[in-house]
Order: structure tokens, then sequence, then C-alpha cells
């Protein structure tokens, strides 16, 4: 496994619409293992595959250590709620922000072996998954953002 570099606000990448993925090739299955890596050592919950430099539409999240969950071509299918709370990105260290997410979302998937499933989360683990799907689509949690936050 190898650590990537992380795309930071202001490079045009991460406004950018990330393609689908068509085919989980070994390319496909070693970027989710870098980008597991990559997220643990920078000290996040998620990473999208565009904040590596890559457009594709792959996200990685861990909010409870140990339970990695990869999401490769994710949609989120439905949403309920609804929490203002503390957001930051590893694509801008350092600086946070108070944003208005869904309290619950469903989202659907395919793993690393093809099959197509369906999560639901709820807090932390929902507000991950809302913000990394947002990068999928050039969005960034700024663009959500209710109240900015000094440190």
């Amino acid at each position: 496994m190898a650590k990537l570099k992380i795309v930071k606000f202001g490079d045009p990448m991460l406004r950018k619409v990330s393609r689908p993925v068509t085919e989980i090739t070994p390319r496909i299955l070693t970027l989710l293992d870098d980008m597991v890596e990559t997220m643990r050592e920078a000290g996040g919950c998620g990473l999208a595959a565009v904040q590596v430099g890559v457009l594709r539409r792959i996200v990685v999240i861990e909010v409870e250590d140990g339970n990695v969950i990869e999401l490769i071509n994710p949609k989120i299918i439905a949403f309920s709620g609804e929490q203002n709370e503390q957001e930051g990105c590893l694509s801008n260290p350092g600086e946070y922000g108070i944003t208005k997410r869904p309290k619950a979302v469903t989202v659907r998937a395919t793993d690393r072996h093809g099959e197509e499933f369906e999560l639901s989360g709820t807090d932390l683990l929902a507000r991950a998954i809302c913000h990394e799907c947002d990068h999928l689509d050039g969005k960034l949690y700024i663009d959500v953002q209710i109240k900015k936050l000094t440190d």
C-alpha cells in the first residue's frame, strides 16, 4: 500500500464531477487500499478518490476504528432529519465549519467484489456519507456551511 497525496482546496480538481467505475480491476482494488491508508495517516474519517487526484466515484469511510466502509458508485437514495454539526475536510486541514446535513441517510453502492448493497447510517456516519458523496459531484462542505469556525 502507498500513501497518496491529498489534493487541497483551491485545486480545480475538487470541483470536477467524478466518473462511474465500470469495472472493478486490480487497479481499483489497490486504489481502495491506498485510500484507506491515506485517510488513516491523515487522521480523517472519510476520503473520496477525487481528493487523491482520481476522478472515479469511489469513497472510503471509517467512523468506527476497524470498520472500513468502501463505496463504489455510491448514490444516496433516502435521507431524513437534520443535523447542524462541525465539519472539516482532509483537503482543507485545520479549517472547520458548522454544516447542515441530514440526520440519517441510506446509500446504495457496489463493494470491492462487485456486489450491490445498501447501507443506512445516522449522525457522524450520515454526515460522512454526504460529505464524501458531495466530493464526487464537485461539491465541498463549504457549499453547505452555515457558519465558519476558527481555530
